[in-house]
């Protein structure tokens, strides 16, 4: 007897039940040895093998990476990716709650590949290293590892529970200043201080920032700034991290700092080089429509996801240049309350409470339906290609 889309949806969610204990286990492993920007071989190889024993098809070393994989189950179009993150913070652990981000993909991932019925075409789990800081997804996008899939689908642990992520695009800029070295008593005026005009630079965009619009702004810190107080700087440079609402924001953010910089050189004499010093982050696109199916199956387990708060925005993430080439999702479900924060050690502890392991078997559940419906409805695929391509 054919089952209705109901009965598949609760299969799923049995399909996960069942597997609740084991992804728990994943989580407090990945938490207990955390392991940081393109060097988590441990954490890779324990998803990557769980994979396998899934009867998912593995392939390492993806997108030039050794810790970056993916692992496939059936083949061709639709395609729906449930991505897992893996990396933690030097010093801090998984304070960004990665460890459940890697179980609840994991997871989704094996029951979904579990029920027949809804595995037409291929169910792609993708382990994306150094979200943190090297952006991995950001290769793998530029690899075409997204190239064939229909929908990205993937959850945030946060203190607050938000259909939608405001992830705003980032990317950091070294800008060095080069002069001349001289005695500072001896010979000053043959000197061309370049300490000076880096200074001058964090003078200059400490005014702009006052006048740049909501969700953009400009973070830096000296790298270099002379090597003795006995000789003028010849050489000083900074490091500078900008954020804004939009990639088109950044951009002309970006420009705004080159501007600053040939101008400070210009006024003290000295030459300036503005250099990108990572990979950008673009801002996330949120695909409306999936994000509501996965409210509505979150809303199952008694967790309700609300919009955003207007101005709050919850930094950045590599996710934003999948969401540029396929639909996708990245909802924030609390694992502790508003008056938290990640990037915290009291949020790495909350990553392995007993309201992380509700809220992974509960997400872990909302994906795999989520994942589900793009599978199995043209409709819906058709509605959130359509979304994607007019935003």
């Amino acid at each position: 007897m054919t089952r209705t889309r109901d009965d598949l949806h609760r299969a799923l969610r049995e399909e996960v039940a069942a597997r609740a204990d084991a992804l728990w286990d994943v989580a407090l492993r990945l938490h207990a040895d955390p392991e940081y920007a393109f060097a988590e071989h441990r954490a890779a190889a324990l998803l990557s093998g769980e994979l396998e024993r899934g009867r998912f098809a593995v392939r390492r070393g993806v997108a030039g990476m050794p810790t970056a994989f993916t692992g496939r189950r059936g083949r061709g179009r639709p395609a729906v990716a449930l991505l897992m993150e893996y990396d933690a913070l030097p010093g801090l652990g998984h304070a960004c709650g990665h460890n459940l981000i890697a179980a609840a993909g994991l997871g989704a991932a094996l029951a979904v590949a579990a029920v027949p019925e809804v595995s037409a075409g291929s169910v792609l789990a993708v382990g994306t290293p150094a979200e943190e800081d090297g952006g991995g997804k950001v290769l793998e996008a530029e690899a075409g590892v997204f190239d064939d899939v229909d929908a990205a689908l993937m959850f945030h642990p946060g203190v607050y529970s938000w259909a939608r992520a405001p992830l705003t695009a980032q990317v950091q800029y070294r800008v060095a200043f080069h002069g001349r070295a001289a005695h500072p008593t001896g010979n000053p005026a043959e000197g061309v201080d370049a300490l000076a005009a880096l200074v001058e630079l964090f003078n200059v965009l400490a005014a702009l920032g006052r006048r740049l619009p909501e969700g953009s702004h400009v973070q830096g810190v000296v790298t270099h700034g002379g090597t003795a107080t006995n000789i003028v700087p010849e050489y000083a440079e900074g490091l500078f991290g900008l954020r804004a609402a939009t990639t088109g924001a950044l951009e002309d953010l970006t420009e705004r700092l080159r501007e600053c910089a040939a101008g400070v050189a210009r006024a003290t004499g000295t030459t300036a080089r503005a250099e990108r010093a990572t990979v950008r982050y673009e801002h996330f696109r949120d695909s409306e429509v999936l994000s509501e199916r996965f409210a509505a199956h979150l809303a199952r387990a008694g967790i309700a996801l609300s919009p955003p708060r207007p101005g709050v925005y919850l930094g950045s993430s590599d996710i934003g240049n999948v969401s540029t080439r396929v639909p996708a999702v990245h909802p924030f479900v609390a694992i502790m309350d508003e008056d938290g924060s990640d990037h915290t050690p009291e949020f790495a502890e909350a990553a392995a409470s007993p309201r992380a392991r509700r809220v992974l078997t509960a997400v872990t559940q909302a994906l795999a339906c989520t994942a589900a419906d793009v599978l199995m409805s043209a409709e819906l695929r058709e509605e959130a290609w359509a979304r994607h391509r007019a935003a």
